[in-house]
């Protein structure tokens, strides 16, 4: 128990310092990165790209792969939330002595895991382990691009003061996984349908970088 608190208080911490860090200008920024409808044209583009570079049979089958992760970590973390009821800091009173910026509605009481660190994370796992299928090209930009927009709207889950930045970190382990079991699971619906000869055709391709 007397390490359960200890690592409670070390979280405490940590997300004190990092919610400080993203004051000033960060103020108006993070709350647009932990807005989910901001990112629609995002996702809209990337359904675009996945159509134009898999065709509409594999495309499909990522993009309902993809939904599947989302809903998966959505679901798992409201189980989670409501078995461990931690509370987010924006109802924590030490928290919010000790200078926690809220920079939003404080939402529902719990917060242990971050849904917004999974279902980002696991976005962009899915979305760049369907561009894989695509032979021709490497897609190392996006994958780089991806990471780095999950990583700062998890992250943004602590500046906006919703969540402590364990919930955050959890919350990217559990969209890692989902999203590496998912996009795996479309990587082998999508050789089913290929076959042999039309997978020997593409690896023939050259591959850009």
């Amino acid at each position: 128990m007397n390490l359960i608190w200890d690592l409670h208080h070390l979280d405490q911490r940590l997300t004190l310092s990092l919610n400080a860090l993203g004051g000033g200008a960060g103020d108006w920024i993070w709350p647009l990165f932990s807005n989910k409808e901001v990112w629609f044209l995002l996702y809209a583009v990337l359904a675009l790209m996945l159509f134009v570079r898999l065709g509409w049979k594999r495309a499909l089958v990522v993009l309902a792969c993809v939904g599947l992760t989302i809903g998966a970590c959505d679901q798992f973390s409201n189980l989670i939330k409501d078995s461990v009821a931690r509370l987010r800091p924006s109802y924590d009173s030490l928290m919010l002595r000790g200078g926690l910026r809220v920079l939003e509605w404080r939402g529902n009481n719990y917060g242990f895991f971050s849904a917004h660190a999974a279902n980002s994370v696991g976005l962009a796992v899915g979305v760049v382990t369907g561009f894989r299928n695509d032979r021709r090209l490497r897609y190392r930009g996006l994958a780089w691009g991806m990471g780095l927009w999950a990583l700062l709207v998890s992250l943004s889950r602590v500046f906006v003061g919703k969540h402590f930045f364990g919930d955050v970190l959890v919350g990217i382990v559990v969209g890692l996984l989902i999203g590496g079991l998912f996009g795996w699971i479309a990587r082998r619906i999508i050789a089913r349908m290929d076959g042999p000869e039309q997978l020997y055709m593409n690896e023939k391709q050259p591959i850009k970088y």
